[in-house]
C-alpha cells in the first residue's frame, strides 16, 4: 500500500473541526475552574471532586452512543437514508434509557463522597453540583446522538459551531449562578453545575435545530414521523457501544486512580503527576480527533464496499498517526519546562512534571497507533475486541507494572510516579500491537468473506 496525500488531506479536513470542538469543550472546564477558584478554595475543591465523579459517568454513557457514528457512516456510504433515519430514532430512545441508568447511578453518588476525606462544606457543595448538573444529562446524550449522526455523514463542523454556542452560554451562566445575579441564589462552585446543565440544553437544542434545517444532513426527512422503539435495533447499538464505553472507562479510571496510590508521597509528587496528566490529556485530543475522522471515512468506504480504497485509507491513517505522534512528542519535549511553569510556580513541581513529560514523549507513538486502530475498528463496526484489549493493556499490564515499579522494590527501588508512567508506556505499547493485529485480521475478513 502507498500513502495517499488526498486521503490524508481529507482525513485532516474531517479531524480539524473535531479537534477544535474538543478544545472548546475543555475551555468550558477551564472557565468553570477559574470562576469557581475566584470564590474560594472550598468552591474549587468541591468542583474538582464533583467533576471527578460526574465526568466518568457522563463519558461512559456517551461512549455507548459513539457506536452510532460507525453505523451511520456505513449507511451513508451505501446511500441508505432510510436506515440512517431508523438508527437516529432508535438512538434517541437508547439515549433516554441511558439517561435513566445514569440518574439511578447518581442517586447513589453520596456514598463515594462520604468515603472521601474532606471538609463537610466541600462534600455538601460537591453533592449540590452533581444534583444540579444531572438535569443536563438527557440533553447531553441527545446532543451526542445528533452529533454522531452528523459526523457519520462526514459533517464534522456542526458540532464545532454548537460547542462555541455552549461556551458562549457557559460564561454568563457561571457568572449568574456562582455569584447570584439577576435574582438567582449565589451557589458558589455548585453554580457551575447549573451552568453546565444549561449549556447541555443549549447545545442539544442547537444541534437538533441545525439538523432539522440542514439540507446536507437531510434533517426534515430524518426527523419526520417518530418511529416506534425497536428493542432489537437498540440492543445491537448498545452491544456495539459497550466496548467503546468500557475502553473509555478503563482509561479515565486509570489516570484517576494513580493519584490515590501516590498520595502518601506528598503534595509535590501528586501535583507533578497531575500537571503531566493534564498536559497529556490536552495533547491526546490530536490523535483522538484523527481517530474520529478515521472511523467516519472507513465506515463510509465499508458501506460502499470499496475495499481497495479502504485499505489505502487505513494505511494513510496510520502514517498520519505516526506523523502526529512525532509532532506531539516534539512539542512535549521542547516545551516541557515552559508548559509545567504555566500550571505551577513551585520549582519542585515544575522539575518533577518536566521529568514525567519526558516519559510521556515515549508513549505518543503507541498511543496514536492504538487510537487510530480503534477508529478503524469502530468504522468497521467491529468493537468487541476494544474492551478486552484496553482492559488487559491498561490495567492488567500497565497499571500492575506501574504499581510494582512505583510503589515496591521488587524489580528496582520504588520509582514513585515515574514507575506508573513507565507502566502506562508498556500498557499502551501492548494495546497498539494488539489493536493493529486485530485490524489486520478484520480487514482480511471483510475482504475475503
Amino acid at each position: 500500500m502507498r500513502f495517499s496525500p488526498w486521503e490524508a488531506k481529507y482525513l485532516l479536513k474531517l479531524a480539524l473541526p473535531v479537534f477544535i470542538a474538543q478544545v472548546v469543550q475543555v475551555l468550558m472546564g477551564v472557565v468553570d475552574t477559574i470562576m469557581a477558584g475566584q470564590v474560594s478554595p472550598t468552591d474549587l475543591a468541591a468542583l474538582s471532586i464533583a467533576t471527578g465523579l460526574w465526568i466518568p459517568i457522563m463519558l461512559t454513557l456517551q461512549g455507548i452512543l459513539l457506536a452510532l457514528t460507525g453505523i451511520v457512516a456505513h449507511h451513508h456510504g451505501a446511500n441508505d437514508q432510510h436506515s440512517i433515519r431508523e438508527q437516529l430514532h432508535q438512538a434517541i430512545y437508547l439515549a433516554l434509557v441511558l439517561t435513566c441508568l445514569g440518574l439511578i447511578v447518581i442517586t447513589w453518588i453520596s456514598i463515594p463522597i462520604s468515603y472521601i476525606d474532606m471538609e463537610p462544606a466541600v462534600a455538601a457543595m460537591s453533592l449540590d453540583y452533581i444534583n444540579f448538573v444531572k438535569y443536563g444529562l438527557p440533553a447531553y446524550l441527545i446532543f451526542c446522538t445528533f452529533r454522531n449522526v452528523s459526523e457519520g455523514k462526514t459533517l464534522t463542523k456542526p458540532a464545532l459551531y454548537i460547542s462555541v454556542l455552549g461556551l458562549a452560554v457557559n460564561i454568563p451562566a457561571n457568572y449568574i449562578f456562582i455569584h447570584g445575579h439577576f435574582g438567582m441564589p449565589a451557589l458558589g462552585g455548585a453554580g457551575c453545575g447549573v451552568a453546565t446543565a444549561l449549556v447541555f440544553w443549549a447545545m442539544a437544542i442547537g444541534m437538533i435545530t441545525y439538523t432539522y434545517f440542514s439540507k446536507k444532513i437531510n434533517g426534515r426527512f430524518l426527523l419526520k414521523h417518530p418511529m416506534k422503539p425497536n428493542l432489537n435495533a437498540m440492543w445491537v447499538m448498545f452491544k456495539m457501544g459497550i466496548p467503546i464505553s468500557l475502553a473509555t472507562f478503563f482509561e479515565v479510571t486509570l489516570f484517576a486512580c494513580i493519584p490515590l496510590f501516590i498520595a502518601s508521597m506528598g503534595a509535590v509528587v501528586v501535583s507533578g503527576h497531575q500537571v503531566a496528566a493534564s498536559v497529556s490529556t490536552v495533547l491526546f485530543m490530536m490523535p483522538l480527533s484523527l481517530s474520529m475522522a478515521i472511523c467516519i471515512r472507513v465506515g463510509n468506504l465499508a458501506g460502499q464496499q470499496n475495499f481497495t480504497e479502504m485499505k489505502q485509507t487505513i494505511f494513510t491513517s496510520f502514517m498520519l498517526a505516526i506523523g502526529i505522534s512525532a509532532i506531539v512528542a516534539s512539542i512535549t519535549y521542547l516545551g516541557r519546562d515552559f508548559i509545567s511553569s504555566i500550571y505551577s510556580d513551585d520549582a519542585e513541581v515544575i522539575v518533577l512534571a518536566s521529568s514525567i513529560l519526558v516519559l510521556a514523549c515515549f508513549y505518543q507513538l503507541p498511543d496514536a497507533l492504538q487510537v487510530a486502530a480503534n477508529g478503524v475498528l469502530r468504522g468497521l463496526k467491529y468493537t468487541k475486541p476494544i474492551s478486552y484489549i484496553t482492559f488487559i493493556s491498561y490495567w492488567l499490564i500497565g497499571f500492575s507494572l506501574g504499581y510494582v515499579l512505583g510503589r515496591t522494590d521488587l524489580i528496582v527501588p520504588a520509582m514513585g510516579p515515574h514507575g506508573f508512567w513507565l507502566g502506562i508506556i508498556l500498557g499502551l505499547t501492548v494495546a497498539a500491537v494488539l489493536m493493529l493485529v486485530t485490524v489486520k485480521k478484520r480487514i482480511n475478513n471483510e475482504i475475503y468473506n
